[in-house]
């Protein structure tokens, strides 16, 4: 299992801030099946499930992608709208066969992209859109770790342009540039800095001259975008608490990404810091956008001892038992870490509004368990709901709502998590970066000192 996030509004994306506006399905469940040609055709008609006698040849490209969206839309969807999907099957079909008039026959596949994108818009569920081929791709890279050319840094608005470093990526070529946290890009060969013209560079492959500030001291630096991999995976940083020493452990979650070692590496960073002797550890999980509910999991397990939660599905609902790097579903147990570690000491959590699908669930298992405070802003809104993505046509996807969340006793799980400190996250607080203050980490630190421990290492349970 894994998850998804909401469909963040189109906007300029490049590898520069894709973790901060690309969304990964909050219950992502990322897998690909291939779905079965001779299951689409057209409902209602000769060529539909319920007839199975019309060929997928007997339609055209167009009809065939609005027929596999409308059969998983059918068959598949486990969301919360109460939207009569068989009406708007109806409604769409009709606003299909106008777009597709003058050519029925050949009808080609972009032709439905418009008509099935307001289709979903109609459906009210803001987990489960289209996606078109530019966005697949995009999506699949940042999904599974795959290559694109990136320089390597996620950047933040300051003075109407996406130019302060948030996050450099370990071996990119930002880090290698010595880009830091914080940095403010100021000219790009000469001419003041655009965002639209660093993009431009980055897909052409140009090299540049990056003018960079550095808490007011001026450099430049010559960089090249490379074709690089999207995997960011977890990292542990040490900052001073009032005692002067580096005392706290920073845990850095960029994403939970499909099949990325991420629970693993949770673990073992925990292990690292209780080896260290840190007095309190700090999750850092702002711009995460989400990934793999396993990997989401298998890092919990690294501070809470466990916790069940209810798939609630079309089909039934089933339980998931968490504990100490493993799940256990449909009495099975799986491994999900080797050498699973318990943090019991103090801990905080941050969060912001990039926050999405499984990092809501982290900081959601957290905050029940009431494990530590969560800090910062309300998240995403896209903690309950699992989705899948699936194949559509040649090069376009669907990602679809196809389960919602629940503890045993029947509460659902939020929308959004509301942090137990409020923090906004606004430009001054982007500005007070620039001069090497992290805000909201300090503040993470400061609340370390009233959080609460466990009292023992508790032992896992045997069943769900």
């Amino acid at each position: 299992m894994k998850l998804t996030q909401r469909r963040i509004p189109r906007a300029p994306r490049s590898a520069l801030t894709s973790a901060l506006q690309l969304s990964l399905s909050l219950s992502l469940m990322f897998s690909l099946p291939a779905l079965a040609q001779s299951q689409v055709g057209r409902p209602g008609s000769a060529g539909s499930q319920s007839t199975g006698t019309r060929a997928i040849s007997d339609v055209s490209p167009a009809q065939a992608v609005f027929d596999q969206v409308n059969i998983l839309l059918q068959s598949s969807y486990g969301g919360l709208s109460t939207v009569d999907r068989a009406a708007l099957n109806r409604e769409y079909q009709a606003r299909l066969d106008a777009v597709c008039a003058p050519t029925p026959t050949n009808c080609a596949e972009e032709k439905a992209y418009p008509v099935i994108e307001a289709e979903i818009t109609a459906l009210d569920d803001e987990h489960t859109f289209f996606q078109n081929p530019e966005d697949f791709q995009e999506f699949v890279a940042s999904a599974t770790g795959g290559n694109r050319r990136q320089f390597g840094v996620k950047l933040a608005l300051l003075d109407g342009q996406q130019r302060v470093v948030l996050e450099v990526v370990p071996n990119s070529v930002a880090a290698t540039a010595g880009l830091l946290r914080g940095d403010v890009l100021t000219s790009i060969d000469g001419q003041p800095y655009t965002y639209d013209a660093l993009r431009a560079a980055r897909e052409a492959g140009r090299p540049i001259d990056l003018g960079v500030s550095t808490r007011g001291v001026e450099r430049v630096v010559n960089v090249t975008s490379q074709e690089s991999s999207t995997r960011d995976l977890p990292r542990l940083t040490y900052v001073s608490s009032s005692g002067g020493t580096e005392d706290v452990a920073v845990l850095r979650i960029p994403t939970f990404i499909s099949g990325g070692g991420v629970a693993q590496g949770v673990h073992d960073l925990v292990g690292q810091a209780r080896a260290r002797g840190v007095r309190g550890i700090i999750v850092d999980l702002r711009g995460n956008g989400g990934g793999s509910l396993q990997e989401c999991d298998g890092a919990v397990s690294a501070f809470v001892p466990s916790f069940t939660r209810v798939a609630r599905s079309a089909e039934g609902n089933s339980r998931t038992l968490v504990s100490r790097g493993a799940r256990v579903e449909a009495g099975r147990t799986s491994g999900i870490v080797t050498n699973p570690q318990l943090w019991t000491g103090p801990l905080s959590v941050l969060v912001d509004q990039g926050s999405a699908s499984c990092s809501e669930f982290f900081a959601f298992e957290i905050q029940n368990a009431a494990r530590g405070p969560i800090l910062g802003e309300r998240t995403a809104g896209v903690g309950n709901t699992a989705t899948r993505v699936f194949p559509i046509g040649e090069e376009a996807a669907l990602q679809l709502t196809i389960l919602n969340y629940a503890k045993p006793d029947g509460t659902p799980y939020p929308t959004r998590l509301t942090p137990d400190i409020p923090d906004e996250q606004d430009e001054s607080t982007t500005r007070l970066l620039t001069q090497g203050q992290d805000e909201l980490l300090n503040l993470g630190v400061r609340v370390l000192d009233g959080a609460p421990v466990l009292s023992q290492d508790p032992l896992q349970p045997s069943s769900p």
